[in-house]
């Protein structure tokens, strides 16, 4: 599925519009992803369940290996500050 980047003004200026597309949108700042939008319209009850259980399985596999999801974020955004620091 494509993607499409857009910087994060631009994302806030025309969310109207992006609220409408089928495709996931990449929203940027400074060059760098920041997120991603992606847009619940559109996609079938097929595409709904899979995402559903691809969270469910993910959920699961956190658990087995007792990963703390906020630990995980934590350290994401040390890195991240660190990677903007050099």
């Amino acid at each position: 599925m494509e993607t499409t980047k857009v910087g994060i003004r631009e994302f806030r200026a025309g969310l109207s519009e992006f609220i409408a597309l089928n495709t996931p949108v990449a929203v940027t700042r400074h060059g760098q992803t920041i997120g991603y939008f992606i847009p619940a319209r559109g996609q079938n009850e097929a595409e709904l369940a899979a995402l559903k259980q691809a969270s469910q399985v993910l959920d699961d596999m956190l658990e087995k290996h007792t990963v703390d999801p906020e630990a995980v974020v934590a350290e994401f955004k040390q890195k991240r500050q660190k990677a903007r620091a050099q």
